[in-house]
């Protein structure tokens, strides 16, 4: 389910996945500045990446940009809460982060205004239509078969004690994992990315991962409340790279990976552009299914 998506906290500090240019900083602010911070979850707090070892803050700063270098004392500045363990931070002001579920009600809402007829729970191929757009994500893997999921668990906690006022990102070598503040003293934790398309429960050594990485950040993390946990699986191509694959009456949308809600606005200017233009992007664009 598209409510279990973890979205990252922005994708400034996360191009070493993969780099959009413009695309990816245009659409993270097409929920605010459209509608207002709070009406998609959307909230334009920056975010910090940390690590207790300075060499790997060294080597993740190479491999981002648009970041700041704190020292342990302007880490400590910025989040009180926050102990000089670290071996400083990366502070990333152009990010934001969006909560899944209010982003979904965002754009049901959206849509039923605009007069769209939606038709959920119903995965099948359209037949019969002047123009489909396909966005069913691992659903059409039969027709894209470079196609995968990538398994991402989170938890989701609540805390009287943990006074965190942004996201956090925990620099692990395996995997990025976020503490992100929701507000009424919830904290989400994520996510594991694994290369499985199997959904449900979360197993118990990415709990763990996720529970001992909230520790790291923050020891109040021990007595939180589990609030909610789960799994879904992104669609992925074999770049992490998401695709437009145009043919004569229907285009794919696919391939978003680990930041659909973030990117979904900029590739919907897309297909809209190409709709009523013709106009193309060799970024993301694909001619045919033979040049997925």
């Amino acid at each position: 389910a598209e409510w279990l998506r973890v979205e990252p906290p922005g994708r400034a500090g996360e191009r070493w996945h993969v780099d959009l240019g413009e695309h990816d900083q245009r659409a993270a602010f097409r929920y605010g500045a459209r509608n207002g911070d709070n009406a998609a979850g959307n909230r334009a707090q920056p975010s910090v990446g940390v690590h207790r070892d300075r060499a790997e803050l060294d080597r993740f700063a190479r491999m981002t940009g648009g970041h700041a270098r704190l020292s342990p004392a302007e880490l400590q500045a910025l989040e009180s809460a926050l102990d000089d363990r670290f071996a400083g931070a990366l502070y990333y002001a152009e990010e934001a982060h969006l909560a899944p579920e209010s982003a979904l009600r965002f754009l049901l809402d959206s849509c039923l205004a605009q007069g769209v007829a939606l038709r959920l729970g119903d995965g099948n191929r359209p037949e019969s239509h002047d123009l489909v757009i396909d966005c069913r994500g691992l659903g059409a893997k039969d027709d894209l078969p470079t196609l995968r999921g990538v398994r991402g668990e989170r938890i989701v906690v609540r805390s009287r004690d943990v006074a965190l006022t942004r996201p956090l990102r925990l620099l692990h070598p395996r995997f990025p994992l976020y503490v992100v503040p929701w507000g009424d003293g919830l904290y989400m934790i994520g996510a594991t990315v694994i290369e499985s398309e199997e959904v449900g429960a979360i197993t118990v050594r990415s709990a763990l991962d996720l529970l001992s990485a909230a520790y790291a950040v923050d020891s109040a993390f021990a007595e939180a409340e589990i609030v909610r946990q789960g799994a879904g699986a992104r669609p992925a191509f074999p770049d992490n790279r998401p695709r437009i694959i145009a043919r004569k009456g229907y285009i794919y949308v696919n391939g978003l990976y680990r930041h659909g809600f973030l990117l979904a606005p900029a590739l919907a200017e897309l297909v809209a552009a190409f709709v009523e233009t013709g106009a193309t992007d060799p970024e993301v664009f694909r001619e045919d299914l033979a040049q997925r």
